[in-house]
């Protein structure tokens, strides 16, 4: 155990964008104690060197990535690297009795064949993967809090899944009509250096990319499929807006009963989120934005019905890296230990 009786946690993959919000957050949780961060292209360097406006909190240097010495000082690792390379490691340390919980796409898919076709990486870890939980705390709640894996979802998947649950989990919409127009700020990309996230290539710009093949595609398509107790195809499609931080995903879909209105699909979401403290529905004809999400683990979600069309349009706002990446991992390790969901993440996001 940590000082005080405080969990001992590491990170892998804590140079990245992912990694640096984990160690900011993570170092403000009460309940823990960040002994380790991992990396393959920064070893050897302190992580102040990486991030220097975190050289007065942060001592620790990036070391190898080696399972074994990681899982003999770690209780619970984050993996926060590219895709690909976390099942390489995650059986060790599951062996070594280590809590994981994965930021990668690795653990997500319960059909590796799915994961193979679209992230062309032949896998041989399909009984490890098989115990995975897929960490979306809202629809996941009970198996999480068994689970020791966790393969958590990215920002796409977050704000889609959570505009859509309700619709598909009580049959409100036809589901082969679901749309979900995405947006998300350049931070999404990560921090190596790449042509379109130059400032002279993003800015002033709002660009569509991986239309009908963008990865997180089959992802959102497993869930909704669970959701709605047969197979779903889901029309996706994602963008690129000059912003640092936020996602607002648009989902449109074509509702089964005509007579319903705004007001009756905001008390649905009202009740199916009842539980859920980093849920917030808005009020009806009050739509979300990215900047209120910004710094917090919070989802704002508005919903509205167009009458004329018989569609629903339900928008989901939330921070990229916060409630997509780091946070929810963080909130899903919450759960995993019994702690309050809430704790050492931020409540109120960054305004203006």
């Amino acid at each position: 155990m940590g000082n005080f009786g405080r969990v001992p946690v590491g990170i892998v993959g804590a140079s990245g964008y992912g990694g640096v919000q984990l160690v900011r957050l993570l170092m403000d949780h009460p309940e823990v104690e960040l002994v380790y961060l991992g990396g393959e292209s920064s070893v050897g360097k302190s992580f102040a060197s990486l991030y220097p406006h975190l050289a007065h909190a942060v001592k620790l240097s990036i070391e190898e990535v080696d399972p074994e010495v990681i899982a003999r000082r770690c209780e619970v690792v984050f993996l926060s690297m590219p895709n690909g390379l976390a099942c390489r490691f995650v059986p060790t340390l599951l062996e070594k009795g280590c809590k994981v919980l994965d930021l990668s796409a690795d653990y997500r898919f319960r059909n590796l064949t799915t994961y193979t076709t679209w992230y062309g990486v032949e896998r041989s870890d399909r009984t490890t993967a098989d115990t995975a939980v897929y960490g979306l705390p809202e629809l996941y709640r009970d198996r999480i809090s068994e689970a020791q894996l966790v393969g958590c979802p990215g920002s796409y998947p977050t704000a889609s899944l959570l505009a859509l649950s309700p619709l598909l989990k009580q049959g409100l919409i036809v589901p082969e009509t679901a749309i979900v127009d995405a947006k998300s700020g350049t931070s999404g990309g990560g921090r190596e250096a790449k042509t379109y996230l130059l400032l002279a290539e993003a800015d002033n710009s709002l660009a569509p990319y991986s239309v009908v093949r963008h990865r997180h595609t089959p992802e959102i398509e497993q869930i909704c499929s669970d959701l709605a107790g047969h197979e779903v195809t889901v029309q996706f499609t994602p963008h690129l807006i000059p912003i640092v931080r936020g996602t607002l995903a648009t989902v449109y879909a074509t509702l089964r009963d005509p007579g319903l209105v705004g007001d009756d699909l905001t008390t649905i979401y009202t009740a199916f989120y009842r539980n859920s403290p980093w849920i917030k529905v808005c009020e009806s004809g009050i739509y979300p934005q990215t900047k209120w999400a910004a710094g917090s683990n919070l989802c704002y979600i508005g919903v509205e019905v167009d009458p004329r069309t018989g569609r629903v349009i339900v928008m989901s706002a939330i921070d990229n890296l916060i409630k997509g990446q780091a946070g929810q991992a963080i909130q899903c390790l919450n759960i995993m230990m019994g702690w309050d969901e809430t704790l050492g993440l931020p409540k109120m996001g960054f305004y203006p």
